[in-house]
């Protein structure tokens, strides 16, 4: 029997939406063990002067508990 938490993330990127979900799992691996699932909740891009600045997902990621 297993049991697996979610955290939320936004990662950004000012190339694309796929950079800013790769850095998010790229942080979330650096301190969380048995990442399982990523699951994109939602895309934007913040606009500064009619260009955009950096493109946003918001990241649910899923890892092994193991709680005490």
């Amino acid at each position: 029997m297993s049991v697996y938490k979610i955290i939320t993330l936004i990662g950004t990127s000012p190339e694309s939406w796929e950079k800013a979900a790769a850095a998010a799992v790229e942080m979330a691996n650096k301190s969380l063990r048995d990442l399982r699932i990523a699951e994109i909740e939602e895309f934007d891009i913040q606009i500064e002067n009619g260009k955009i600045m950096n493109y946003r997902v918001k990241v649910r990621i899923s890892f092994k508990y193991e709680g005490s």
